[in-house]
């Protein structure tokens, strides 16, 4: 099977259905059908804005002339939900009829008047707060609504309704169990009496899909497994004979987009698993970090794409794809677009999957005992970040590399990160300038295997991946051309923005992002210049909408932080308008810029509780100053396991240890002992001895 798109296969593929016969094909919310499929206007009813995902908005009332007047026309905090380190609030609200309504960290739901702010109605939850197989915190990316109802996926892979005039609970399906790895942290997408949701959990062994289900009942209609077995297009990518394709991750991270006129949902497919050990799946894994389409109706295979063969850097297609129309050499084509971690933009046929611009395989380095693979792709045009890392003698690595080299059990430095190019946060389109406009993160990670033992609900990471202490962390901001893939237009910024954030544009010029400092920016679309800066008080990390009441346009976002990137949590929603008359708040605490641990060294501490204070993924203290000799004791009192792994100088560990274990360490020689948590190589700690 060849690599790259693939023609259409006229067959049933990765097809589970749970009900018999025919899918109902039927109209039954008319309404939300009409605005998903139309340029979004007053109204903001789907996470992307409408089917596409162009997070474009018709609107123009707030243009490039006035921007600079926009002020807060209210905020609102949502009584502490998702209020803590463990939580990040990435969710785009949904605004309907005056109305808006927004999923937090916690999987709460609240519903408010959209001018005025006033909370009419609250939804909790009630998730259990010791669920440990959460990736990379607790968060909801958003709601979908159709048929009188919000659809949310929690975190213990809970499909729900609500009523959405009231809030409460209309039907629950479970789509899988936590337990055994799986979660929901995607926006579901509503189309034609069918909702769609992915799935997370490729860190934990689990097999991806997309899961459709009836609106109006819950009943899971049908999965398209992103993974396929043996005999089915893609499963000879996987080691003949072995069943690592019913464990090897692939998850789906984001909403997906739908074409009517094709019949096609779309969407973007994480890393394999295990993420950085290659070495017992030999092949290019299919559908791993790949653009993948199927039937709208019947979850049948249609056509992929993979960014990245036999991937071991995870390198997840985790952004959202975009659909959108252009002009390539003259002739009018329906494309699709993706921004990979690799920090390229995949420009595709929607059609087909095949390349509306370019991509190369090109031969890459090779490590036999990874089984490597032989070629990658290589798009033509611009990378929004740099793909090459430098050495760091002064801190032991001696070997470095770019996009794709090779690593086995000695660590090399190696850039984009996993965490670097575009990782979750949207990109926009603005159909007028025919430009993406794209949020990346700079950051060179350590990469190693070490290798890993598959067990059902636990971490199956095969190695690790950490930025060395003291290295910097940044990002970019860019404009890339829809029919060039070529950078119109890039900032630089001072810390990384391609987690979360995302980008909203407009007819009036405008692209809206926010940063984890707190600040909420306006930029003018075509010459990437500030026209606007806002200080929310707390990071400001999720994608914004636009929508217009009463004849007056509104910007919105959540802002409440995000834990990956340690910036300021909270619990508040933001909107702006030109007749605001609310003025910024102080700035929070800025995020880190460069790796390792922060705070004071704390004299004498012998007690690092991992987890306290409601801030999951710390060290408290972060920096202990201890003689030589002294056992220092590891607890973890936090909901997910953790551990305090020695990072760049000697060879101890805690090993992972689950809520309420401890583990003693005794530091009997002078020297900064600096550590890690291997599941979670964003934690810093320091032990000083002296």
């Amino acid at each position: 099977m060849r690599r790259g798109a693939q023609r259409i296969v006229p067959v049933l593929l990765f097809l589970s259905l749970l009900v018999s016969g025919v899918v109902p094909v039927r109209a039954a919310d008319p309404e939300i059908d009409r605005l998903v499929q139309s340029p979004v206007g007053k109204d903001w009813v789907t996470n992307g804005g409408n089917l596409t995902n162009q997070r474009y908005s018709t609107l123009k009332q707030i243009d490039t002339t006035n921007a600079k007047q926009l002020k807060g026309a209210w905020m609102t905090r949502l009584k502490g939900s998702g209020l803590g380190g463990k939580y990040s609030f990435e969710a785009t609200p949904l605004i309907k009829d005056g109305i808006m309504y927004i999923s937090t960290g916690n999987d709460d739901v609240f519903a408010l008047n959209a001018k005025t702010g006033e909370i009419l109605w609250e939804h909790w939850s009630g998730i259990g707060q010791t669920i440990s197989t959460i990736c990379c915190g607790w968060l909801n990316r958003g709601l979908a609504m159709g048929e009188g109802m919000l659809f949310i996926g929690q975190l213990d892979a809970n499909m729900v309704a609500l009523d959405i005039k009231t809030g409460k609970e209309v039907w629950r399906t479970p789509i899988e169990d936590w337990h055994n790895g799986y979660g929901i942290t995607n926006a579901p997408l509503y189309f034609d009496g069918i909702v769609y949701s992915g799935i997370t959990g490729g860190e934990f062994g689990i097999r991806g899909r997309l899961t459709a289900l009836d609106a109006k009942t819950g009943k899971i209609l049908w999965r398209a497994y992103t993974l396929p077995a043996a005999g089915e297009p893609g499963g000879d990518t996987w080691p003949a004979g072995s069943d690592h394709y019913s464990r090897g991750g692939a998850s789906i991270w984001n909403t997906p987009a739908l074409d009517p006129e094709l019949g096609l949902v779309y969407f973007a497919v994480g890393n394999c698993g295990p993420d950085y050990d290659g070495s017992m799946r030999e092949g290019d894994n299919l559908f791993c970090a790949s653009v993948l389409a199927v039937n709208a109706k019947t979850g049948a295979y249609a056509w992929h794409f993979q960014e990245v063969h036999h991937d071991i850097w995870d390198y997840d297609a985790a952004s959202p794809v975009v659909l959108f129309d252009t002009m390539i050499n003259g002739q009018p084509r329906k494309g699709i677009a993706q921004a990979g971690r690799t920090g390229w933009i995949y420009i595709l046929d929607r059609t087909n999957g095949k390349p509306l611009i370019g991509v190369e395989e090109r031969a890459v380095s090779q490590e036999p005992r990874q089984k490597t693979a032989k070629t990658q792709p290589f798009p033509l045009g611009d990378a929004i970040v740099p793909q090459c890392a430098e050495p760091m003698p002064a801190s032991g690595y001696e070997k470095a590399g770019c996009i794709f080299e090779a690593f086995w059990e000695e660590p090399v430095l190696i850039q984009p990160s996993g965490i670097g190019g575009t990782n979750w946060a949207p990109m926009s389109y603005n159909p007028e300038t025919g430009s993406f406009y794209v949020s990346g993160t700079i950051r060179t990670s350590a990469f190693a295997r070490y290798g890993d033992t598959y067990k059902l609900g636990l971490r199956y990471t095969g190695g690790t991946q950490a930025a060395p202490i003291g290295s910097p962390m940044s990002g970019t901001f860019t404009a890339i051309g829809g029919n060039t893939n070529k950078i119109v237009w890039q900032h630089k910024t001072p810390y990384r923005v391609g987690q979360g954030g995302g980008s909203t544009t407009t007819a009036g010029g405008l692209v809206f992002r926010g940063e984890p400092d707190g600040n909420f920016l306006a930029l003018d679309a075509k010459t990437g210049q500030e026209l606007w800066r806002f200080q929310t008080g707390f990071g400001a990390d999720a994608p914004p909408a636009v929508y217009e009441v009463n004849g007056e346009e509104y910007v919105a976002i959540a802002t409440g932080g995000n834990q990956s990137q340690l910036s300021a949590n909270g619990d508040a929603v933001w909107v702006f308008s030109l007749k605001g008359q609310l003025g910024p708040l102080w700035p929070p605490p800025a995020p880190q810029s460069v790796a390792g641990p922060a705070g004071p060294v704390a004299d004498g501490v012998d007690t690092i509780k991992i987890g306290d204070n409601n801030v999951e993924y710390a060290y408290w203290p972060g920096r202990t100053r201890v003689k030589a000799g002294t056992a220092v004791t590891f607890t973890n009192v936090g909901d997910l396991p953790h551990s305090a792994t020695a990072f760049e100088k000697g060879n101890w560990d805690t090993g992972a240890l689950a809520k309420g274990e401890s583990k003693t360490i005794t530091f009997d020689k002078p020297g900064n002992y600096y550590y890690i948590c291997t599941p979670h190589p964003w934690m810093y700690g320091q032990v000083i001895v002296e």
